[in-house]
This record gives structure tokens, C-alpha cells and sequence, in this order.
């Protein structure tokens, strides 16, 4: 399996990739309201791009398991959807939990993250949900080192998730990332530690677990590619772009 190191320099090459995509994020967070289309909110991303003079790696996707190309340049998941949300005329109601999920080329670099949020007013129960799939997420990025493998990853973010009594898919997790958004690893949201690919200083990654309230199993939609609870449950997602390095692992997306 061939897999590109980054140098440093190429790392800090990525890094106006992140702070971009970061960027979008924030902007999401502050624009999603009651009542907000999210035709609009997918606009603004767009807009942000368009400003930026960056790349969309969503509106032209079309892999293999989609009904692509994707048309749009983010992904909008509400509620039971949980991944892969195609934008379409739905305005926010009061209580959504969404998810964002985006990825842009900047300079030729890929970085892609995700957040999901509780429009208006929130439910403890889709808070604790969000808050266990971060905690994944940092205990995942708290292992992307080298020494570890991306076993241990994979690991990380599935014994979150069974400390807390959740189902967890492996169907879709985090890849690596660099010229393109998905490189040649594959890391699912739980695995056997020790094993699978070494993780070496100039890896980069894209780190996302997913969690559902009482499933594991999924359905897609008629569009072809939002992703459903197949027992109509909410859904959480978040994701990081995570760079290895003889030191501590660098948060290229991280927000604030």
C-alpha cells in the first residue's frame, strides 16, 4: 500500500487548507437557525469557496456507492440522517441536531472536517449523543503517533463508544487525506489495536466517528446518498483532519 509522508513543509503547506475549512465550520454554526433553508447554508459555504478561490471535492463526487456527482459542496445531515446529507429544500425546525460535513482543495491541499449542532432548543439526550462522538474523536487523535497503528484508531474510537453502550458501524470512517480527500487508508470507527498500517511522521488523516442512538444499522435515502438510522434514531458526526508528526499529533481543522 503505497502511502505519501508529508515533509513538515508540506504539512505547513496544508495548514491554510484547515484553517479554511475551519472557517466554513464556524460560519455554519453561527448561520444555522430556525427556520434557515439548508439550500442557504450549502449558498454560503459555496460563496466562502468562491472567495477563497478554492475547490470543491463534494460537487463533482461521484463514488461508487453514491448517486452521484454529489452537485453540491456540503453535507447536510439532519436528525436520523447521519452522513452523506445531500442539500435539499428543508428549512431547520426547532431541536434539529445537524451535522456539517466539508472538504475543499486550498493550494492543492485537501482538509476535511465535520461538527454537528443542536438547533435552538437542545435535547440532553442529542447532546450527550454529540458529546460521546467528540469524545471519540479526541480519544482517537490522542493515539495518532507514531508507535501506534491505525488499529489503535480505530480502537480508540470504538471503546468510546461501547463505554457508552452504542452501536458501532464500520461501513464508513476516516481515510487519509493530502492531494486527495480520500488516500489509500481506510479507518474504520473500531478495530483491533496493534494492527493495519503503522502510523509514521507525515501521515495525514481524516478522523470521523459517527454514532447513533440505538442502532448500528443504515439505510440511504432515494437521492442516493444521505444515510439514515435504519430505525429512524438521531445521529452524531464529527471529524478532524489530523497530521502525524515526531511530536504531538496537529489538529489541522480545529475551530477557534
Amino acid at each position: 500500500m503505497a502511502i505519501d509522508l508529508l515533509t513538515p513543509a508540506q504539512i505547513d503547506e496544508m495548514r491554510p487548507a484547515g484553517r479554511f475549512v475551519a472557517e466554513v465550520l464556524t460560519a455554519l454554526q453561527e448561520a444555522a437557525d430556525v427556520g434557515v433553508n439548508l439550500l442557504d447554508l450549502d449558498a454560503l459555504a459555496h460563496e466562502m469557496i468562491r472567495e477563497r478561490g478554492a475547490e470543491s471535492c463534494y460537487i463533482d463526487y461521484a463514488p461508487s456507492f453514491g448517486n452521484g456527482p454529489f452537485g453540491k459542496v456540503l453535507c447536510t445531515s439532519v436528525n436520523d440522517a447521519v452522513l452523506h446529507g445531500l442539500p435539499h429544500d428543508y428549512r431547520l425546525a426547532d431541536g434539529d441536531l445537524v451535522s456539517f460535513d466539508f472538504a475543499v482543495t486550498v493550494d492543492g491541499w485537501v482538509c476535511d472536517s465535520a461538527v454537528s449542532m443542536i438547533v435552538g432548543t437542545p435535547d440532553e439526550k442529542d447532546q450527550w449523543l454529540i458529546d460521546v462522538t467528540q469524545e471519540a474523536l479526541d480519544a482517537a487523535i490522542a493515539v495518532a503517533r507514531p508507535g501506534f497503528k491505525i488499529g489503535d484508531i480505530s480502537r480508540a474510537i470504538g471503546d468510546v463508544g461501547r463505554k457508552h453502550g452504542l452501536g458501532i458501524n464500520k461501513q464508513f470512517g476516516g481515510h487519509s487525506v493530502g492531494r486527495t480527500m480520500h488516500g489509500g487508508l481506510h479507518i474504520p470507527n473500531d478495530g483491533r489495536p496493534k494492527r493495519g498500517y503503522p502510523l509514521k511522521p507525515g501521515v495525514v488523516i481524516a478522523i470521523e466517528p459517527w454514532f447513533l442512538h440505538t442502532t448500528d444499522e443504515i439505510v440511504m435515502d432515494p437521492d442516493g446518498w444521505t444515510i439514515r438510522s435504519a430505525d429512524g434514531s438521531r445521529g452524531a458526526h464529527v471529524e478532524h483532519t489530523v497530521a502525524i508528526t515526531d511530536g504531538d499529533p496537529i489538529v489541522m481543522t480545529a475551530r477557534g
